[in-house]
């Protein structure tokens, strides 16, 4: 009991220092309090509920959204996570703004891997306009701001961010580095000015170089005018013995030339435009239908993740049903805390889902039902290829090699003795691969006629 208590209490200690950094804007810092909080105690519904009001001050929209998602199922009633999914639900233009925003965005990474840092700061400024809390949207302008050195607008941009998260690291070290260069600057500028003399005439201010630097200008001046006198002198030998006989000749086939060349200029122009306008359409259908797939493959993510919490939570599934369920989840398409939720079920579920196919496996390979012995040991070995020390990945080459299959059979022996060579089933999948190999390679008899009738 007391053991429970100190998680509760720890629990709400990192969130009362989540809220009071929230209270201050130190979203960063509110946003890893927050996360240690929920942490000790996963159903601490007020850190859930902050953790997605500090995402949705940063511009992270998505991730408010699945915390509050979260929240509402671990408490359907009295939680004011409901009123804030209501809120996003209800503003449908909004929503679909911010949508836009983040592909926008998205793009603007692409362009910036292409050296497009133009058309990204062009797009960046519009997705701010459209979504003013995107923190990432204004470090990466004042990132593009700095590379090209626009060094007033890069300090526009980090003081805009500084507003939205006062002690964000990135921001921090992108107004370090803006203070850095400007230094630079002055630097140049004043050594600019110690090379030169400058004084007043009047009401108009002169500036002179010093007497090295005019030394070093005149000496270049005269190596300069030489060469300039011997080009006009050359220039005037060649006007003057050039015969004149030939002038109508050479001018008509320079007409021509110009009028191929202006033809063959048209030509390129329209080949040119047509093929960046084909490219064009080609990279926007196909990062549409990758957006697409992306977007589709993360919401049916999320949609079995909370599907299998509940489950879980529940206490009326079996391992096995909660450990497929899970294996149709990409984790990739999880943020932090999706994929902390998914790591702490795969945890508490694999161990015993393993055991159990690992069983159902076995079983299966002894009455020589190769097939749903592959089904069973294959499900294995994506929880935990390593199990019982390879034994997952032996007996399902063994299951392979029974159905025939000798090539996925080879490659799972392949593994059993490259990653377990110590084990007591290496020696062993070493032999079956000697028998396999040899059998691919024994395609006919030894006086080289083939082995049928």
């Amino acid at each position: 009991m007391d053991y429970a208590k100190k998680i509760v209490y720890q629990s709400n200690y990192w969130y009362n220092d989540g809220l009071r950094k929230a209270q201050i804007r130190d979203m960063s810092e509110a946003a890893k309090s927050l996360r240690i909080s929920l942490q000790f105690n996963r159903e601490n519904i007020a850190a859930r509920n902050l953790l997605g009001l500090v995402y949705y001050g940063t511009g992270e929209v998505a991730e408010a959204l699945v915390e509050w998602i979260i929240s509402k199922n671990l408490r359907p009633r009295d939680n004011i996570a409901n009123y804030f999914i209501r809120e996003v639900q209800a503003s449908a233009n909004e929503l679909e703004t911010i949508n836009q925003a983040v592909k926008k965005y998205n793009q603007c990474l692409g362009y910036c891997r292409q050296n497009g840092e133009d058309l990204a700061i062009i797009q960046l400024k519009q997705v701010i306009i459209s979504h003013p809390s995107f923190l990432k949207a204004h470090q990466l302008l004042a990132l593009l701001y700095l590379h090209t050195e626009q060094y007033s607008r890069a300090r526009q941009v980090l003081r805009a961010a500084r507003r939205i998260d006062t002690a964000n690291e990135i921001t921090l070290r992108y107004m370090h580095e803006l203070t850095a260069r400007r230094g630079r600057g002055r630097r140049i500028e004043k050594k600019k000015k110690d090379d030169a003399v400058e004084y007043n005439l009047g009401n108009e201010t002169i500036i002179q170089p010093k007497h090295s630097a005019v030394r070093s200008m005149a000496s270049h001046l005269a190596v300069a005018n030489i060469f300039i006198g011997a080009a006009i002198g050359a220039a005037i030998i060649w006007f003057l013995v050039a015969p004149a006989v030939n002038q109508s000749r050479s001018e008509r086939m320079n007409d021509q030339m110009r009028e191929y060349s202006e033809q063959i200029d048209s030509l390129q122009a329209q080949i040119s435009a047509q093929t960046r306008t084909l490219d064009n359409y080609r990279a926007e259908s196909e990062s549409a239908e990758a957006d697409a797939k992306k977007a589709a493959s993360t919401s049916d993510s999320y949609e079995n993740l909370i599907s299998v919490m509940d489950q879980y939570n529940s206490g009326s599934y079996e391992s096995n049903t909660l450990a497929d369920s899970l294996l149709n989840i990409t984790r990739d398409n999880l943020g932090d805390t999706g994929k902390a939720q998914y790591d702490d079920l795969t945890e508490a579920i694999y161990p015993r889902a393993c055991e159990n196919r690992m069983s159902e496996g076995r079983n299966a390979l002894s009455a020589e039902n190769y097939e749903d012995a592959i089904t069973a040991l294959a499900k294995v070995v994506r929880m935990d290829a390593g199990y019982n020390d390879g034994e997952a990945l032996f007996r399902l080459a063994e299951a392979y090699m029974g159905s025939g299959d000798n090539e996925n059979a080879a490659t799972y022996f392949q593994r059993v003795v490259d990653e377990y060579g110590d084990s007591q089933y290496a020696e062993e999948a070493a032999s079956n691969l000697e028998t396999i190999n040899g059998s691919s390679g024994s395609g006919d008899n030894g006086d080289g006629s083939s082995g049928g009738q």
